[in-house]
């Protein structure tokens, strides 16, 4: 499996799962554009990616809830590197509450930034792949894609929406040579999750500890995190695998977490 200097635009790439996506890009031969909320962040990456992979990385300001930030930065990657071959929309925060104390505001919050940010980035990029009849949109979805836990109402609900959106994309895209997955990761342990542990522990009344092993991996089938390694691996195949034989689908990458 190899991107063979194909485009990539990975939203949330400064950090965490993208970071560690666009690091594997670059390792496959790919280009890749770090795009992200915090540019500084996004240039630091760049910079340690082309100091391993020279020239494979550029670094984009993009706020995936702005239209005029998303096509600014689609622009900016065409202009540099003339198309796009693979979109990764990333990008992603968590906001844990019961229902009935989510704030409106964080509801929606989270809903831009996990599927007005999905809708945004792939409707930039889908001209570009269209007019050379290829291409490739990942959108990063969860186990919670397909399944449910206490307080994450607005999570569920948005990692839900992109399997929606991923299965219109691929209808729609399919007869113009582009396809559509979501990868449905278990939990990582990035700063994302970290940050979650002493939320669930206050929210639950158990210790931290407890949130690690009964609350996150309780279910798992070893008690392991999944690795942000086995993201990157799942994103390199979807994006370099060569026909529409997969498109549609969600891979589930979760120790054994959810086995749907």
């Amino acid at each position: 499996m190899n991107l063979d200097n194909k485009v990539s635009i990975v939203t949330g790439a400064a950090s965490g799962i993208g970071l560690g996506i666009a690091r594997r890009y670059a390792q496959a031969g790919g280009k890749v554009a770090i795009a992200d909320l915090k540019l500084e962040a996004a240039q630091a990456a760049a910079d340690a990616i082309n100091a391993d992979h020279p020239g494979a990385a550029m670094a984009v300001a993009m706020d995936v809830t702005s239209e005029e930030q998303v096509n600014a930065g689609v622009a900016a990657v065409v202009e540099a590197w003339g198309t796009v071959d693979v979109l990764v929309s990333n990008a992603g925060i968590q906001i844990v509450n019961p229902v009935e104390q989510f704030a409106y505001a964080d509801w929606k919050k989270m809903l831009a930034i996990h599927l007005d940010g999905a809708f945004l980035t792939t409707k930039a990029v889908l001209p570009h792949m269209y007019a050379k009849g290829a291409g490739s949109i990942i959108l990063m979805g969860s186990v919670h894609s397909k399944e449910a836990s206490p307080l994450k109402s607005a999570y569920v609900t948005a990692k839900h929406g992109l399997m929606g959106l991923a299965r219109v994309i691929a209808k729609e895209g399919g007869p113009k040579g582009v396809r559509s997955n979501v990868i449905c990761p278990g939990f990582v342990r990035t700063p994302l999750v970290d940050k979650q542990i002493p939320e669930q522990a206050k929210e639950l009344g158990i210790s931290e500890d407890e949130v690690v092993k009964k609350v996150m991996l309780g279910q798992t089938v070893d008690g392991e995190f999944t690795s942000v390694e086995d993201i990157a691996e799942l994103a390199l195949f979807f994006a370099a695998f060569p026909t529409n034989a997969l498109t549609g689908q969600s891979l589930t990458a979760s120790h054994g977490w959810s086995m749907t």
